[in-house]
């Protein structure tokens, strides 16, 4: 059997993330893709699911309410060594990016990633780099995406969300008023 064959049999997907909403819509668009998913809220939960069913590929989140995902890489890599981990973050910078790493993930995406994106960087194949999207997200979009999350992160509490992004607060209810960019 081809190595394209065995991966198209075996394409099982531990998610670690404790955003409910992204992880639920993360979870149906890998499904689509044709992985098996198993998705956790945190570390302690993934690494029951990772120990039970071994996947061959695990998405994690970095910031987790129970910890951090990069936590669980080692562990992840002993139960198999085959294993592609990919971080995901939405505090990206370039020391976490090499934290990330050096313990063993194959990729540092930041939020938010197009599931399109992270396939790409599930599949490719050891040695080789993800080809570049189609369709990539533009910098108003990134934008507009980054507000969303830290308003959802701020329990949809304006003045909170406008101090954390050191924004005017009517200027963020103006964003928040539009629909999303393309």
């Amino acid at each position: 059997m081809t190595e394209t064959a065995t991966q198209a049999l075996e394409k099982t997907l531990l998610i670690v993330e404790d955003d409910k909403s992204f992880r639920n819509r993360l979870t149906i668009s890998m499904e689509r893709r044709g992985f098996k998913v198993f998705a956790a809220e945190g570390v302690e939960e993934g690494a029951i699911l990772a120990a039970q069913n071994k996947p061959r590929y695990a998405v994690l989140d970095m910031k987790l309410q129970d910890g951090n995902g990069l936590d669980l890489v080692p562990s992840l890599r002993q139960m198999r060594t085959d294993m592609r981990i990919i971080i995901l973050t939405g505090y990206g910078n370039l020391a976490s990016a090499v934290a990330a790493v050096k313990a063993g993930a194959v990729d540092f995406l930041a939020k938010p990633a197009d599931p399109d994106q992270i396939a790409a960087a599930l599949l490719t194949p050891e040695g080789q780099t993800p080809p570049l999207p189609d369709n990539p997200m533009s910098a108003d979009r990134v934008k507009w995406e980054h507000i969303q999350r830290v308003y959802e992160m701020c329990d949809r509490n304006v003045s909170e969300t406008a101090r954390r992004l050191n924004m005017h607060r009517r200027t963020l209810q103006r964003i928040l008023a539009k629909h999303s960019p393309q």
